[in-house]
């Protein structure tokens, strides 16, 4: 059954989210807004539809196309994307600059409900769940924040991102919270069958547990790591999760709220919010005649040779990921693109970019699998490492072809990492790969000799360009120039 989740979020993300402003109008200001438990619905959907507009391509941008996954298309002039690409983005970059005011309102979002729910009669089960999503929430954007940038304010109780001011917390302290709040939320969230088929969608125990694994294994914990994550991976079908047998599934509309489904945000057709990636990464320039016959299809975001050179041709997700073959829907000729292009989330049969409505998934079950696999080699438990991540790639190349052999611990950490690049395309899992396994800066000198020997000479600028200081971004300008208490990362 597909599931229409988030609705109300799509509401008020067509209508604004004026209730949350602190300036009154009329008779309406924040003190006595929040008194019924539809207020306290309000407050937290409003939190969960901030996750649209950093998970719509932002994250993507930030975490991919500053690696080896992701470059420009003809179709992408802007050159605050271009400096990303070539890592000569500086702190007047406006896409980090969104990702910090973005964070920030959800995480004021999340502060209101968290700080004006409790005082609300309404069902006390109810009330607690609300406070539970929004801490879940709230982690989120500060996990995001704090692995951008480090150091970064730590609030709890601004209620506008206008109060996001003062000077940098250190980033144990808001690792301290980002703990805490997921503690809280799996302790009270229910399981996904606990939410009936409108709310689904939503934050759940599975989620939270899985979330604070991938914290525990970014700060190195790996102990922590292991058991929170075997606490979800030991008991799947206890949590509603699994593998789709067909990888692609995840990204067909009938199916992708299925058993891999984690945490994700539900896109629907017009007039609600849809998903905007098939447009920037659809065909456009290399395709014949230049007109696949869908309107909004820029071939602004595209793969790196080297990401397509990975993949074994046997492996099934090549053909999701990336696809060279698209079908005009007003006339059903097939047309080949000259250059390998992103094939998740297009979709076939609609002649409008902006008629996607294929799902964004922020945690799939196959990250937890991987990050499980990872920690138990971390853990010298390489014999069930191996197990773990050969059921992955089982189900990339159908048999047990593509299974590997026993290896070291050090071969198991690049093999994991790679298998991380081929399972999660577009899905903003790579800068924080290769910031947290150290990599990044001679993963990036290694992508920049690749690109420039088979693909573009010009590539070899990306090696000229990092810096050691680059496995963390700038603080933007703008916060500088807004708030005399920070200061910047060094080097930046």
């Amino acid at each position: 059954m597909r599931k229409f989740n988030l609705l109300i979020i799509s509401l008020i993300f067509l209508n604004g989210c004026d209730f949350l402003n602190e300036n009154p109008k009329d008779r309406l200001v924040l003190d006595n807004f929040y008194s019924t438990s539809k207020d306290a619905q309000a407050a937290v959907d409003a939190t969960y539809q901030s996750l649209n507009p950093l998970y719509n391509r932002l994250m993507y941008i930030l975490c991919e196309l500053t690696t080896d996954i992701v470059k420009n298309g003809i179709g992408m002039p802007n050159a605050y994307l271009q400096d990303l690409e070539f890592l000569r983005h500086t702190n007047e970059n406006t896409f980090i600059g969104n990702m910090w005011t973005d964070s920030y309102s959800g995480i004021s979002r999340a502060n209101t409900a968290i700080n004006r729910i409790p005082d609300i009669v309404m069902d006390e089960n109810l009330k607690k769940r609300f406070v539970a999503e929004a801490k879940f929430l709230r982690a989120l954007y500060y996990f995001n924040l704090v692995r951008f940038f480090g150091d970064v304010p730590l609030i709890t109780n601004l209620e506008s991102v206008n109060d996001a001011m003062g000077p940098r917390t250190s980033k144990s302290e808001v690792y301290k919270l980002i703990i805490q709040d997921l503690t809280d939320a799996e302790s009270v969230l229910p399981m996904r069958s606990g939410y009936n088929d409108l709310e689904e969608g939503r934050a759940t125990k599975g989620a939270a547990k899985i979330l604070l694994g991938k914290v525990y294994l970014t700060l190195g914990e790996y102990t922590k790591a292991r058991d929170k994550l075997a606490e979800v991976v030991n008991a799947e079908s206890t949590y509603g999760y699994g593998l789709h047998e067909n990888y692609g599934n995840n990204w067909n509309t009938l199916t992708e709220t299925g058993i891999e489904a984690v945490f994700y945000i539900e896109y629907k057709g017009r007039p609600y919010p849809q998903n905007g990636e098939m447009g920037l990464a659809g065909p456009k320039y290399s395709i014949p005649g230049g007109n696949i016959g869908v309107a909004g299809s820029n071939e602004a975001d595209i793969p790196t040779r080297e990401l397509y050179d990975q993949f074994s041709p046997n492996d099934t997700r090549r053909d999701v990921n990336i696809r060279f073959k698209f079908t005009n829907p007003k006339n059903g000729k097939v047309l080949t693109s000259s250059i390998p292009l992103f094939g998740k989330y297009w979709k076939d049969g609609i002649d409008a970019a902006n008629q996607c409505d294929i799902n964004m998934h922020i945690i799939r079950y196959a990250d937890a699998l991987l990050m499980y696999a990872e920690v138990l080699n971390e853990t010298d438990d390489q014999a069930k490492a191996l197990q773990v991540l050969n059921r992955v790639r089982k189900r990339a190349f159908g048999d047990d072809s593509g299974n590997f052999e026993t290896m070291s611990k050090e071969a198991f950490r690049t093999t994991i990492l790679n298998e991380r690049r081929l399972e999660f395309p577009l899905e903003g899992h790579r800068w924080f790969d290769l910031v947290r396994t150290g990599t990044f800066i001679q993963r990036m000198k290694e992508h920049s000799a690749y690109e420039a020997t088979v693909a573009e000479s010009n590539k070899t600028e990306i090696a000229t360009n990092i810096k050691e200081h680059m496995i963390l971004m700038p603080i933007p300008l703008r916060e500088l120039d807004l708030n005399p208490q920070l200061v910047q990362n060094p080097g930046w």
